[in-house]
């Protein structure tokens, strides 16, 4: 009978154990997809924004771990992250809660990044945001 009560035991500890190692405990990222460094492409580009355990919603829609996304082009250097981004010609928002974009470009060299921001359109304390990438357009 004791035997069997700790092994009941050990199984209880074990289950405990892997619960608080499972759910939404891994890392909260961003990419985008559809350019690579140093490509040249055709206008329109089709970009995908991929985002991992965070949850994509409209802007203003005040929600634990989520937001929406931004485009940053040709930009010689970051925005205060840890202020509202400022709508320009090169701070695309998408906060309608859009996971992809089609966009068109006139010919020419440009750099682009994602960033994930929060209802107010503010980076998250820790930024989600990706690599500068430099890619051409035909």
């Amino acid at each position: 009978m004791l035997k069997i009560k700790k092994i009941i035991y050990f199984i209880f500890l074990f289950s405990i154990t892997s619960l608080s190692y499972s759910g939404n405990h891994e890392e909260k990222s961003i990419r985008l997809e559809g350019v690579m460094n140093g490509e040249t492409y055709s206008s329109p580009i089709k970009l995908n924004f991929i985002v991992k355990n965070m949850k994509v919603l409209k802007a203003g829609i005040n929600e634990k771990d989520s937001g929406h996304h931004h485009l940053l082009i040709n930009l010689k250097e970051l925005p205060n992250l840890k202020l509202s981004l400022p709508m320009t010609e090169n701070i695309i928002h998408f906060g309608k809660g859009q996971t992809s974009t089609n966009l068109e470009l006139e010919p020419g060299r440009y750099t682009i990044q994602l960033l994930f921001a929060d209802y107010t359109h503010t980076p998250h304390e820790k930024p989600l945001i990706t690599d500068k990438i430099t890619f051409f357009i035909k």
